[in-house]
């Protein structure tokens, strides 16, 4: 079967909700599966564990927050809290199922430190469950924030601490204009060739995103042929995703998010936030995200919550281009068409 059609046969299924059939017909499956993770973190406090894969079994265990679990399968279960389109258990060797809206896929992966780090500096990646930054680069030093696997931060120098024999990266945070340290070996140099534009060969008009809320997908087009098809978790009542047609424009590898100052009550920092393109002036965003893993519902404040490596596709197919070794850019009225609807 030809893998191309049309994009209003494709807004036709997806109106129609038959989406799940054109995917099926065109292996598209594939695409929104992944491989079973080998660990979990558990993003919230007092999450049950059951006896089988269902919120009616038995429960078995409670996880902490930040707890880090070894996940020996996934299987099939209960659809949950109100996602639709999520069924998706962990099996947690030893304890039982738990359902993965709440659960980080995460490695344990540690690194060979860098020296040679350039003025400019360079984009970082944490490669396991969790770190706990530091003020100074002593495992002495009072905490800074915690960092999350997956998140990216903007490596400044490397720092050896020759009394304690260890080696830090000094990471610079620009909402907060303050510098923590990281322990070296749980952070990787992004390598440029992660950073360059992907199918810049295709001319910019025939690439485009359509944002389905109803199905909660997101597709990339080139022309008439998807090359991204996705789960993704939009805005949640009361901070919808906006309706209509946008441009990304305003694109960072690594953004410090929050809503302080916006008179809100309930204040979140999420710092490290990956592969950032914004494509409304209200900060309405595709980005990584590592706070939950309930694709499939609404639950944001009105970004397009991707995987990180969903939302890295995003960011290197659309434009404007960041080059390496830049923080963002901000090209207003240069980027790639967005629809959402």
């Amino acid at each position: 079967m030809d893998l191309i059609f049309s994009r209003r046969d494709f807004l036709k299924a997806s109106g129609a909700g038959l989406l799940g059939l054109f995917l099926a017909d065109l292996r598209f499956d594939r695409v929104l599966a992944a491989e079973t993770p080998k660990q979990g973190r558990s993003t919230i406090s007092g999450m049950d564990v059951f006896s089988e894969p269902f919120f009616n079994a038995n429960k078995t265990y409670v996880l902490r927050k930040d707890e880090v679990v070894d996940i020996r399968a996934e299987v099939q279960g209960d659809y949950g809290y109100g996602n639709p389109f999520n069924a998706i258990w962990y099996q947690i060797n030893g304890y039982g199922y738990a359902y993965s809206g709440p659960i980080q896929p995460v490695e344990t992966l540690h690194q060979k430190p860098v020296f040679d780090i350039p003025e400019i500096g360079v984009l970082g990646e944490i490669t396991v469950p969790f770190s706990d930054t530091r003020r100074t680069s002593s495992v002495l030093a009072d905490r800074g924030y915690r960092v999350y696997y997956s998140t990216t931060h903007w490596i400044t120098d490397t720092v050896v601490n020759r009394g304690e024999k260890s080696i830090w990266y000094k990471i610079y945070d620009r909402l907060i204009q303050e510098s923590f340290y990281v322990p070296a070996h749980e952070m990787r140099i992004v390598p440029p060739d992660e950073l360059r534009p992907l199918a810049s060969e295709v001319p910019e008009e025939k690439k485009r995103i359509y944002v389905d809320l109803a199905t909660q997908t997101v597709t990339a087009f080139e022309g008439e042929k998807p090359v991204l098809v996705t789960r993704c978790a939009s805005g949640a009542k009361g901070t919808e995703t906006p309706v209509g047609e946008f441009r990304t424009y305003h694109k960072g590898p690594s953004i410090h998010m929050t809503n302080q100052g916006d008179g809100t009550e309930n204040t979140y920092h999420l710092p490290g936030v990956p592969w950032v393109s914004f494509f409304t002036g209200s900060g309405v965003a595709f980005h990584g995200t590592y706070w939950h893993n309930d694709y499939g519902r609404p639950s944001s404040r009105g970004c397009v919550n991707l995987t990180p490596s969903e939302s890295k596709f995003i960011y290197r197919w659309t434009r404007p281009d960041v080059p390496v070794g830049t923080p963002y850019v901000n090209q207003l009225g240069e980027g790639t068409l967005v629809q959402v609807a």
